[in-house]
């Protein structure tokens, strides 16, 4: 199914309205988060329902929801077989399936059941919710490629083939990590995350954007030969790291992570090599604008002297924000915006970008504070104190423009 029957038959619009339905969900529980951050005593006209229990429906609803369901649209909409006659009815079972799932979740997450790992907080009756919704999803994504196997190309086989393969194993690897015998949620005897391990990751997710131009089905307008290549020598690299109990002191891991900032450039001439519809365009640039400073602030923030300042404060939080709410936000605009023909106004854009700056500049901001002062906090000084108050209005901010977004794109 293309792009164009996307739009044309409302699969965009079934989209946008799951993944900024969560999008818009995830935004409140964060403003009610950082609300209780600024005035603890809300907590009491919730419990039991404390801030522990709040913080997993604000992050797996950002991952799995927001962050995840603009791909999920764009397997259907370049899987689908498009003259099928339950084509739209398919896609629903497989939408609302995995909205099933984040919303059953929400209720075992606040009532207290959790694995205590944090994006993996699948516990009990509700951790195989998620592999179930993944299982339909691709027996969807399976059956319709099945039916349209003898109209593809030698290429769109081999695409859908390589895709299908890889994902089939994702729903018992989600199934078995949420698992409380895997490894435990909070490991004394690691250091961190390794420059190996935050280089694989991250190069599993500059992949998916080397492939998104063809899923979306954008029409190159020049050959260029430098991404894929500078993509295949990270992932040499990654291959001779140690993979081991390796320190952030080592010379060969960081390096390793360093060589993510040459694909930043590398990505953005790879996809000026696209004809890219003029709406997207303003996405386009603020996806390289967050990956950027992503790339750079992690970096900086895996060296020594910095790690240690940063490890466990608002610092760490302020680098997650710039994934989510910076990179992956606009990521998810740019997919939502090629689906459904549409994007939202420029002030509600905007807003949304100075919000996130603003709160990823105070998270900055009190984490090194923590690092050099970590009593501020609880002796109730006055600067944290006004800090949290910049970071909610921020949070309000962008929660409003979350409003806007999910009325401009999923709006009949």
């Amino acid at each position: 199914m293309d792009i164009l029957l996307a739009r044309e038959r409302g699969l965009g619009r079934l989209i946008a309205r799951h993944s900024l339905g969560w999008f818009l969900a995830a935004n409140l529980v964060g403003v009610w988060l950082a609300a209780l951050l600024v005035w603890p005593a809300l907590g009491d006209f919730a419990a039991p329902l404390t801030y522990g229990r709040w913080v997993p429906l604000h992050l797996d609803w950002q991952l799995y929801g927001w962050c995840a369901l603009p791909l999920v649209g764009l397997l259907l909409a370049w899987c689908l077989d498009r003259g099928h006659p339950a084509v739209l009815g398919h896609a629903r079972l497989a939408l609302g399936a995995w909205s099933l799932a984040l919303a059953l979740g929400g209720i075992a997450w606040l009532g207290g059941r959790s694995s205590g790992k944090i994006f993996l907080e699948w516990h009990g009756w509700s951790r195989p919710l998620l592999p179930a919704a993944m299982l339909v999803l691709w027996t969807l994504l399976g059956a319709h490629t099945w039916w349209r196997w003898p109209g593809l190309s030698g290429r769109g086989r081999g695409l859908r083939a390589a895709l299908l393969a890889g994902l089939l194993p994702v729903p018992s690897a989600l199934y078995w990590a949420a698992g409380r015998n895997v490894y435990p949620s909070v490991n004394p005897g690691s250091g961190g995350a390794t420059g190996a391990a935050l280089l694989g990751s991250t190069l599993g997710i500059v992949a998916v954007f080397g492939l998104l131009p063809l899923l979306l089905g954008v029409e190159p307008r020049r050959r260029t030969r430098w991404f894929w290549p500078t993509l295949g020598l990270g992932w040499l690299v990654f291959l001779l790291l140690d993979h081991g109990d390796t320190s952030h002191h080592e010379w060969a891991q960081i390096t390793g992570l360093a060589l993510l900032l040459p694909l930043v450039p590398a990505l953005a001439f790879y996809w000026r090599s696209f004809d890219w519809h003029a709406a997207v365009r303003r996405w386009l640039l603020a996806v390289f604008g967050w990956w950027g400073l992503l790339v750079v602030n992690g970096w900086l923030s895996f060296l020594p002297g910095i790690s240690e300042r940063f490890k466990f404060t608002n610092a760490l939080v302020a680098h997650s924000h710039l994934a989510m709410a910076g990179l992956l936000t606009c990521h998810g605009g740019l997919i939502l915006t090629e689906l459904t023909g549409r994007s939202v106004s420029w002030r509600a854009f905007v807003t949304w970008q100075v919000g996130c700056a603003v709160q990823i500049a105070t998270l900055l901001a009190l984490g090194w504070a923590e690092g050099l002062d970590q009593g501020a906090f609880f002796r109730s000084e006055t600067w944290p104190h006004a800090l949290l108050v910049v970071r909610l209005v921020a949070g309000l901010a962008m929660t409003a423009a979350s409003v806007r977004w999910w009325w401009d794109i999923s709006a009949a």
